[in-house]
């Protein structure tokens, strides 16, 4: 029965085959059967001249030009020339083999034979003119933006490229390779396998190990994963000594005058954690003014301001390292008005730590703030900022009172803090609009700073 079914699909195939071979026939060479369609008798150049001066030449035409299209080249179509045989040439040796057959399966078998074998021997034409001319392929190199594994710039591969293309004359073609392709940015050449994880509690010997490893070395990533630790390590109040007792502050410190953002964030951070240590304060506190003015320096909003501004906010808690950053109070006034919502969070932070010494009062209250403060008084803020911006109003007014400063108000000018907190009235009102906030927490906060006015 397989054999059957087999046989049967073998014949409808054939006859299939013969159908389609037929059709062409007909396209190509006329409607009607009864018309002389070949002359054996005639040469290409008799026929040319008829199917230039007959109105015939379209049919013609169409077997004529089928080989030489598939080259566009002038020296491929006059190699193809040469050896393959012209569409009169197919037209007459398929119309004999059809005679010798007779009917019509007999020249559509015929004719499809003629064409197989006309397209293999211009198939392989096609790749000797490949393997002359070669083919274009991409370089191995480093890679362009938006390209995966492979280079920029086309080269000529050569013969060989030429003869792994045989069977293909067009179209673009791919070989090929066991080449592992390359990434989008180059690797390391050398890997260093960092011999401790960054949130392992290391003792003062592994401590000290890390410490020589980032102080040796200059590769950014070594370095950002050994001060990672390092931070991670400083969280402990056992590795805080440790780290200042193996002489390990002046080393993280010295990474941050380092370019890399990344670095000097993950430097701050370090120190950040270290400054919560009171002995450790007092070797930090060199480095105070620089981290200040980077901080003001950097981009707004960026990590390295975030952390330059924690590891200040440290540093200030105690009254012993504040008179150092006096001289950057407008610069805090002017972060505050400018930065983003997490930015005036952390300086309102910073400004509290100093409104909490009655000594920097006066130096405080004297500088020069933008008026577009006033509007962080606003219920449209959150919580956190209006309890913040109404504690860092309460610190000062008390401290007005406390040192005296109301009587001698003169010396003050109109753009200073203290005649926007004291004398405009301006903030009194945005305080009192406050009293109706619907958050209790707010409005229990408000009702205390009116009651010291």
């Amino acid at each position: 029965m397989g054999r059957t079914r087999e046989a049967g699909c073998v014949a409808a195939g054939v006859v299939i085959g013969a159908g389609a071979c037929y059709c062409v026939y007909r396209l190509t060479w006329g409607r009607d059967e009864n018309e002389i369609i070949w002359n054996e008798d005639d040469d290409e150049e008799e026929e040319s001249r008829d199917i230039s001066e007959t109105g015939k030449g379209a049919k013609a035409n169409a077997g004529a030009g089928a080989g030489a299209r598939l080259q566009g080249d002038a020296k491929a179509k006059a190699e193809v020339a040469v050896e393959l045989k012209s569409g009169p040439d197919v037209k007459a040796e398929a119309h004999s083999k059809a005679e010798s057959g007779g009917g019509l399966e007999a020249k559509a078998k015929a004719l499809f034979s003629t064409l197989k074998e006309q397209a293999s021997a211009k198939a392989g034409k096609a790749a000797k003119l490949g393997t002359i001319f070669g083919t274009r392929a991409l370089a191995p190199g480093f890679p362009c933006l938006g390209v995966r594994g492979g280079g920029c710039h086309p080269v000529r591969s050569g013969a060989r490229a030429g003869s792994k293309d045989s069977g293909k004359s067009k179209g673009r073609t791919r070989s090929k390779s066991t080449r592992t392709p390359a990434l989008l940015w180059p690797v390391r050449k050398g890997k260093f396998n960092f011999p401790y994880k960054i949130d392992d509690i290391l003792g003062a010997t592994d401590l000290q190990k890390v410490l020589n490893i980032l102080e040796r070395s200059n590769d950014p990533f070594i370095q950002e994963v050994a001060l990672v630790t390092l931070g991670n390590n400083a969280a402990y109040s056992f590795n805080q000594n440790a780290i200042r007792e193996l002489g390990g502050l002046p080393i993280i410190a010295k990474l941050i005058k380092t370019k890399d953002p990344i670095i000097r964030e993950k430097a701050y951070n370090a120190l950040n954690n270290l400054s919560v240590n009171s002995e450790n304060q007092g070797k930090i506190k060199i480095y105070i003014s620089q981290v200040c003015d980077d901080t003001m320096l950097c981009r707004l909003d960026s990590a390295v301001q975030m952390a330059g501004l924690r590891l200040l906010t440290n540093m200030t808690v105690t009254n012993h390292y504040q008179h150092l950053l006096s001289y950057s109070f407008p610069d805090f006034f002017a972060l505050l008005f400018l930065g983003n919502y997490f930015t005036k969070i952390q300086i309102m932070k910073l400004i509290i730590n100093f409104t909490e010494n009655p000594a920097m009062t006066r130096e405080l209250v004297s500088c020069k703030v933008p008026s577009e403060l006033i509007s962080l008084f606003n219920k449209e803020w959150d919580r956190e900022i209006l309890l913040n911006i109404l504690t860092l109003f309460e610190n000062i007014n008390d401290n007005i009172k406390n040192e005296g400063l109301a009587s001698s108000r003169k010396e003050f000018s109109r753009s200073s803090l203290f005649f926007l907190f004291k004398e405009s009235g301006v903030c009194v009102k945005k305080i009192k609009a406050l009293a109706n906030h619907s958050d209790l927490v707010v409005k229990v906060k408000v009702l205390k700073v009116l009651t010291k006015l």
